[in-house]
């Protein structure tokens, strides 16, 4: 185990002497801060004059930390200017501080901040210690799994108001679902292949009480799942439909969360080349942070059917691969014709999403998937792009992100003007677009929804983090925050309640199939 984050409820003194202090706010915040308050987490060591001329220099721009003890004890300031497509917790300046105060030792953060941003800034505290890591002691043992301390979060919310023991406590969960996703994202796949990530589901599923399914190997080519199967059959570990399902009494709705888990994509017989490929471990993210997820949401009581789906296989090249020019049937019944086998995401979710559909029942689908290289191009490398058949869903996932500092920002949702890209002449359809220029993340999400059905009654949400899925060379374990905000409503934390939007599951077909035209119903205004 790395260093675990505790988040306590009740501010305690400590001696700087003996433990590191980082106290992080705004900077109007900082000012107004009574020494008197805060003293107790300084000590002698940080008289009120240091620590009002501390203050007083701090110049964030965009963000500024000033020692008060040596490197014992310090003051940083979070960035004045927040757009409206950022989050007002400034959750990536948070992360970034804290990685570059902390080194492991048993040491205290503080939190100014309002109460709405409390989950997003314990979230972003989490995100700055992952747990994986191979080096080497001196003697040559390994430091993987040492215990190297615990950093204990506090908050200090503006006009007073307190967290309870019952609000903090999803932020331990979080935590945990935070620093279990990135984990499995940052492990190499001579480690992380598919037997191993499957390990991890079960044991998530001893964790929460949820059942677990599993259909792997031949039995996958036997019941239809072409895309998964065609996709990870050349691997020696064989590719798997993992499922975990929370089905508590009284619920009315089913919702799905559906993964996108590629432990290595090699690009297939298409392969990719050989600065292309390192980093290609992170192709799992999306099914980590619904593994992630799930376990967040079930232990805060999650109070209606939530199955999360993994489409796992591993993209390996070998005389079984998937050659272009092969045609696959999958899950849906649709056959397509495969010219790119480094378009093979969107080949295991098709599988994952029909059944959620099918199988599940779900009414209500989301699918998260490291898809495409464009998503960089289209949000950039902290912003995800969701795509969305619900109108009003697409507003829901970007407040959701804003406040949970997982960032997602919304694209082109137009089949009838982008699906055509995978026009093929033997088959229902290509798996990789025909002309690259056209709204290539857009097109990747409705190759999947197509499986679906345009004219699919229910909610479904796409969702494209190919890039913020990492920050440099570490996995962020994006998601887990923001899935949990997102479907808020249906959570037993009073925290969660209150970020989550106003979301309305029930309303006309999306899709008009006669004319094209969006039926969604009005926003709801908050």
């Amino acid at each position: 185990m790395g260093v675990q984050v505790k988040y306590a409820v009740k501010s305690t003194p400590v001696e700087v002497t003996e433990t590191p202090v980082l106290i992080v706010g705004q900077l109007q915040d900082l000012k107004a801060l009574d020494y008197a308050t805060i003293s107790h987490k300084l000590g002698a060591q940080v008289p009120a004059e240091v620590w009002k001329k501390a203050v007083e220099t701090l110049n964030p721009s965009p963000t500024d930390t000033i020692p008060l003890y040596l490197n014992m004890a310090a003051i940083a300031a979070l960035p004045t200017k927040c757009s409206r497509h950022n989050t007002p917790s400034r959750a990536h300046a948070i992360t970034k501080i804290v990685k570059s105060f902390t080194s492991g030792r048993n040491e205290h953060v503080v939190i100014m901040c309002d109460k709405s941003d409390v989950f997003a800034s314990g979230c972003a505290v989490a995100r700055a210690f992952p747990q994986f890591t191979r080096k080497t002691n001196a003697n040559g043992s390994s430091k993987s799994g040492q215990d190297k301390g615990t950093v204990t979060v506090e908050f200090m919310c503006r006009n007073g108001e307190q967290v309870s023991a019952e609000e903090m406590s999803v932020l331990e969960n979080a935590a945990f679902g935070i620093q279990l996703a990135a984990q499995i994202v940052d492990t190499p796949c001579n480690e992380m292949h598919t037997d191993e990530f499957l390990n991890l589901i079960r044991d998530v599923a001893k964790r929460t009480g949820a059942e677990c399914t599993v259909i792997q190997g031949e039995e996958l080519n036997e019941r239809g799942f072409g895309g998964i199967y065609g996709v990870g059959k050349a691997a020696i570990h064989q590719p798997a439909l993992g499922v975990l399902s929370y089905t508590p009494k009284g619920a009315t709705e089913t919702v799905a969360w559906v993964g996108k888990g590629i432990v290595y994509d090699t690009g297939g017989l298409s392969i990719k080349g050989k600065t292309a490929m390192p980093g290609m471990k992170r192709d799992c993210g999306g099914a980590a942070g619904i593994l992630g997820a799930f376990y967040t949401a079930v232990k805060e009581g999650f109070t209606q059917n939530l199955h999360a789906v993994f489409c796992l296989a591993e993209n390996a090249v070998g005389d079984r691969a998937t050659r272009p020019d092969d045609i696959h049937t999958l899950y849906s019944g649709k056959t397509v014709e495969i010219n790119n086998t480094d378009a093979e995401g969107r080949l295991v979710v098709a599988d994952g999403v029909v059944y959620a559909q099918r199988d599940l029942k779900a009414n209500v689908i989301i699918d998260m998937c490291t898809l495409t290289g464009a998503q960089g191009i289209s949000t950039g490398r902290f912003h995800a792009a969701h795509l969305t058949n619900r109108e009003e869903w697409e507003r829901y996932t970007a407040m959701a992100g804003k406040v949970s500092g997982d960032l997602s920002f919304p694209i082109v949702f137009c089949p009838e003007l982008h699906y055509s890209e995978f026009s093929s002449a033997v088959a229902d359809m290509k798996n990789s677009v025909g002309d690259r220029s056209n709204a290539q993340s857009s097109c990747a999400g409705l190759f999947i929804f197509s499986h679906l059905g345009f004219d699919f009654p229910g909610v479904w949400v796409h969702i494209d983090m190919a890039y913020p899925v990492s920050a440099g060379d570490r996995a962020t374990g994006y998601g887990v925050a923001l899935l949990n905000t997102l479907f808020g409503k249906f959570s037993g934390s009073k925290l969660l309640q209150a970020a989550a939007p106003d979301t309305e599951i029930n309303g006309t077909t999306p899709m008009d199939t006669e004319t094209g035209g969006s039926q969604s119903k009005k926003m709801k205004k908050n």
